[in-house]
């Protein structure tokens, strides 16, 4: 019997996947004013790419981990508490206030994964966990209270437009994206943090640091999501004590639709892009034809259900046994088809 060969890079999900989900939903963006009273214009784009810089760097966290067989629910409190934190610190300097806030999430998003690591435990009841803290600990520094941003100035600023369709928050926000595309794709990081999701034993033995990428991983992942806090409680010109898990389900869809399989050890960077883009753009289309928040919701909630049980690994190995059986079949002699399907 011959091996089973891969399918070419091309045709692996990893590929298919956000090309095909960003194609159809930007065919449903474009073809708006042909099913809903409402012609595009350069705004609708701006407001997609501010949607994104939010959702762009929270999925670009969750995704990161996520390849690497983990999964980072404290994102949603970095989120909160870099808001609140770059608030705070940003008052006489905006650019003071998101390296505060960064940072912070940084040193706690290090010491979360070296736990992980450390102790080889599971992620998720870990940044469970993180996250009721990370909420507790934004109430107290905001003092249980909606804090405002005074400085007018930076708020101005990082919305303004930039070339028409372009604000420095998504500008910031896609040269993040650059960035984790040109370390993960010609350094030794990316390979290693798909060999983290596909065989850590392996990975070990093969001399991979898991140890050190595990703490570097989620050290990035809470920086990424206290950024991602900080310029929206700027854009905001308030910070949210409590962003809910709106983000967290978006961040996940963009994450399937961008190809990544949530066992781990499969996606790429630009993929995750593709994703986010893809759940921006169909916010912006729920935005522009009023579709309520409810019917919004089922709409994610049943992609995100789709693209889990395509993905699902049972059912994977028993169509690929539903092939192999199907093609055995095939290669017995005429004579003898008969006798086997009788028997």
């Amino acid at each position: 019997m011959t091996a089973r060969r891969r399918p070419a890079r091309w045709l692996r999900p990893e590929a298919v996947v956000p090309v095909l989900s960003f194609a159809v939903v930007l065919a449903a963006y474009l073809l708006t004013p042909v099913y809903h009273d409402h012609s595009l214009s350069d705004f609708d784009v701006f407001n997609t790419l501010q949607g994104f810089a939010s959702l762009g760097l929270i999925a670009l966290a969750l995704g990161l981990t996520i390849i690497a067989a983990e999964f980072d629910v404290s994102v949603l409190g970095m989120q909160a508490l870099g808001g609140v934190l770059a608030v705070k610190a940003g008052a006489d300097s905006g650019l003071l206030g998101v390296l505060a806030a960064t940072a912070a999430c940084a040193f706690l998003g290090a010491v979360q994964g070296g736990v992980i690591a450390k102790l080889r435990i599971q992620s998720m009841p870990v940044t469970i966990g993180t996250y009721i803290a990370l909420l507790g600990l934004t109430n107290v520094i905001a003092g249980n209270e909606t804090l405002t941003f005074t400085n007018t100035d930076a708020a101005i600023w990082i919305n303004q437009t930039v070339a028409g369709f372009f604000s420095p928050r998504s500008l910031i926000a896609l040269g993040v994206f650059a960035l984790v595309m040109l370390v993960v794709g010609a350094t030794r990081i990316g390979p290693e943090l798909r060999a983290l999701g596909g065989d850590r034993r392996a990975g070990r033995v093969a001399g991979v640091p898991v140890d050190r990428r595990l703490t570097a991983l989620f050290a990035v992942s809470g920086a990424l999501a206290g950024l991602a806090g900080a310029m929206l409680a700027y854009s905001n010109a308030s910070a949210s004590l409590n962003p809910g898990l709106g983000p967290l389900v978006l961040a996940a869809a963009a994450a399937v639709l961008g190809g990544l399989s949530l066992r781990g050890g499969r996606g790429t960077i630009w993929g995750l892009l593709l994703g986010a883009l893809a759940v921006a753009l169909l916010e912006q289309v729920f935005t522009v034809t009023a579709l309520p928040a409810s019917s919004a919701q089922i709409v994610f909630g049943s992609l995100l259900l789709v693209v889990v049980v395509v993905d699902a690994p049972d059912l994977r190995s028993s169509l690929a046994r539903l092939r192999a059986r199907r093609a055995s079949m095939r290669q017995l002699p005429h004579e003898i088809k008969p006798k086997a399907q009788r028997s």
